[in-house]
């Protein structure tokens, strides 16, 4: 077999779906996976019919790039592992557990010549995507990121576990510094924070208003994004949207009165354009750029410093939440 050879640490519920594409992915040929539950292995490997390593040295041997797909506190090891290798990895969001970590693992890149594409998968979704053509300063975005209660990622906040996604995202969109954020949340059937909500302020005047929640009764992953030319209305979960502006015939409302034959309903005056990039599936859209990253095709769609960059605010928001709701329990 030809192509990258690629492996992947950890094959929980994540690390199953990169193993199930990588394995008919063009240009890669997967050399195993390492899991450290003996039980899990087996299944995966039994699954989908892939060998699966005795140990995370035995699978650096075997590759040229690795999916790093383990509980957040195991990155840092799994990756500099790797990477002083000069295995090149994707890591899974969020890069790491601190900043110190996320730092360590950039520095192990910068020796080993490898690089580091962050796992913030939503940079692929079909809606994103099908949205770029039209994106022009947007100056204010709302997103919404609900979920019903699963036990699985509450060893983290809800920050880390879901806003983390939009953190990202919105940098990507407003491609400007954040200057100031307010955040508030508390924790409701966990240890941790299990709703949020952050307000993001950018250099150049652009807001973000942020809310997540593990514990709601609906599901919901909707991105609103206001610009001068319209609203751009994007649904995650299905990868569609579309984009509301002005009819190009007709004269921007500045308040100054309409004249009477003025159309009256909203679609006289608004043109609606669906939004939706090619239906392929996110994780192989990012897995497919990471193999040309790898090979040195194309610069990772999201970078190792963007993964740092997103975990930054994201610890600061969490850091505010908490002193938040530290301020405002009785005493």
């Amino acid at each position: 077999m030809e192509g990258l050879r690629v492996g992947v640490a950890g094959a929980g519920s994540l690390g199953y779906h990169h193993i199930r594409i990588l394995r008919d992915l063009p240009g890669v040929q997967l050399a195993g996976f390492h899991e450290t539950r003996d039980e899990r292995a087996a299944y995966v490997a039994r699954e989908l019919g892939v060998e699966a390593s005795s140990s995370l040295e035995s699978l650096l041997d075997r590759v040229d790039a690795l999916v790093v797909a383990v509980p957040t506190v195991h990155h840092r090891e799994v990756a500099v592992a790797a990477l002083e290798r000069g295995i090149h990895v994707m890591i899974e969001k969020p890069l790491a557990s601190t900043l110190e970590e996320a730092d360590a693992i950039l520095e192990a890149a910068r020796k080993g010549g490898a690089i580091v594409q962050t796992g913030h998968v939503e940079r692929f979704n079909a809606a994103i995507l099908g949205a770029e053509a039209y994106l022009d300063r947007p100056l204010f975005i709302e997103s919404h990121r609900l979920a019903p209660f699963v036990n699985r990622g509450t060893d983290v906040a809800v920050v880390l576990d879901l806003m983390i996604h939009d953190v990202d995202l919105v940098q990507s969109l407003v491609k400007r510094p954040v200057t100031s954020f307010e955040a508030a949340g508390m924790p409701v059937l966990t240890p941790s924070i299990d709703i949020a909500n952050a307000r993001l302020q950018f250099e150049g005047g652009a807001v973000a208003n942020l809310t997540a929640s593990r514990v709601s009764m609906e599901r919901m992953r909707k991105l609103r994004i206001f610009q001068p030319s319209g609203y751009l209305s994007l649904n995650l979960a299905d990868g569609t949207g579309e984009f509301l502006r002005l009819k190009g015939d007709l004269p921007a409302l500045l308040g100054k009165g309409l004249p009477l034959d003025a159309p009256e309903g909203i679609w006289d005056i608004v043109e609606r354009i669906p939004l939706a990039g090619a239906p392929v599936e996110p994780l192989r859209r990012e897995l497919e750029c990471f193999r040309d990253a790898a090979l040195g095709h194309m610069e990772p769609v999201v970078s190792g410093e963007d993964g740092r960059n997103a975990l930054a605010i994201a610890l600061a928001i969490e850091d505010r939440i908490e002193n938040h709701v530290i301020d405002t329990r009785p005493t």
